[in-house]
């Protein structure tokens, strides 16, 4: 087993970082205050490919791989700025959703606006009454000749009333999971309506919003797959979805890290440096430790996806747990190493701190992370497939 990196992935992460720190570091702190959503910046990610990385490439994505994808998304949040580089996970899931499985004539109208970033999208799945349990949605799509009639909400979209596309999951057809059927949904489609942009804790540089669908109208060619399959396609997207997120919160922990580094040198007491204090290089070590393993489990996870291992989704649902609750500690003793400094907006940690606290909620939160594996691995044979 291998875990060097090939030639490519270094060149992929090479410039990730380069962009990431030329556009998006030097304006983060700003998007943050003043809650900017950077277009111009994410469509220049899309210059790189960056807005379609493993989407296919006959609708202008690079087809790259899940773990390819990641090394491309943890430099970004590294040199960059997680709440962007997150957001560009999002618009990945939606443009691969779209792009991999939507009809000829759509992909051809839409495909390369959205692996190009001239188009952006965000994802529709939650609703006020349906979070955790995804299947219980209930906007509905009625077919009427070759349109589709859309009625209903979607709670919790990133950049919604913000961006060209929506990726909409609506219910066609019985209740629970096989009823729901997966759509385009073009932003500024009559009948769609935003609510006011969310205030946040953190994730300040994409808005979230609130959608009402009103009999609105889109042909039958947007629909995305047969009717039927749109949770199937909603849990694959959560299955890259979740090591997208891991890996934002691993790549945020090594920006904290090399950071508070370089702090733990400069800053000196009673004489010293407290980079001398044993006390503080044991609660190094250990972040350290915590965020190579975290690291190590993304990759591991990004891999069973790629090659369509029958536990994929554990090995998922497991990193994605891991991650997010190793790295958010890890940014957490960051900013408790740097003292009152961590607390001011001088220096990222706080802002890498509440950016990183909503990892554990979404794309499935921690508690129902631990859900899934339970009750996958306590299947007989299944726990055998994951040594």
């Amino acid at each position: 087993m291998n875990f060097e990196l090939t030639e490519d992935q270094n060149a992929y992460r090479e410039a990730a970082e380069e962009f990431a720190a030329k556009e998006m570091a030097p304006h983060a702190a700003e998007w943050d205050a003043e809650q900017i959503f950077p277009k111009d910046v994410l469509r220049a990610a899309g210059e790189l490919g960056f807005c379609g990385l493993y989407s296919p490439e006959k609708a202008g994505g690079l087809g790259l791989s899940r773990l390819d994808s990641s090394i491309v998304f943890e430099a970004l949040c590294t040199k960059g700025d997680t709440s962007t580089s997150a957001f560009l996970t999002i618009h990945n899931m939606a443009t691969w959703m779209a792009t991999a499985f939507g009809q000829d004539e759509m992909v051809e109208e839409w495909g390369e606006k959205l692996t190009s970033g001239q188009a952006l999208a965000s994802y529709c799945l939650t609703e006020s009454g349906a979070g955790s349990d995804a299947s219980s949605l209930k906007t509905t799509a009625r077919k009427d000749g070759d349109h589709y009639i859309l009625n209903g909400g979607k709670q919790f979209s990133s950049g919604a009333g913000d961006t060209e596309a929506l990726v909409v999951m609506a219910r066609t057809g019985e209740d629970g999971p096989r009823g729901i059927t997966c759509f385009l949904v073009p932003g500024d489609t009559d009948g769609v309506s935003y609510g006011k942009k969310e205030e946040k804790m953190g994730w300040n540089s994409q808005p979230t919003r609130a959608i009402t669908f009103e009999d609105a109208k889109i042909p039958a060619t947007y629909r995305i797959g047969e009717e039927g399959e749109g949770f199937k396609f909603a849990m694959m997207g959560l299955d890259g979805g979740r090591i997208n997120i891991g890996v934002c919160s691993v790549g945020t922990a090594q920006a904290a890290m090399e950071t508070t580094r370089d702090y733990l040198h400069e800053r000196k007491q009673f004489g010293q440096a407290i980079a001398d204090f044993q006390a503080t290089q044991f609660k190094f070590a250990d972040m350290a430790t915590e965020l190579t393993a975290a690291r190590q489990m993304i990759r591991l996870a990004a891999s069973k996806l790629d090659n369509k291992a029958p536990e994929a989704t554990s090995f998922c649902a497991m990193a994605k747990r891991f991650a997010t609750d190793a790295c958010f500690n890890v940014v957490n003793d960051a900013l408790q190493l740097h003292g009152g400094y961590g607390y001011i907006k001088e220096y990222p940690l706080e802002r890498m701190v509440r950016d990183l606290r909503v990892h554990q909620i979404l794309e499935g939160t921690n508690e129902i992370m631990r859900m899934i594996i339970a009750r996958r691995l306590l299947a007989d044979g299944a726990l055998e497939q994951i040594k």
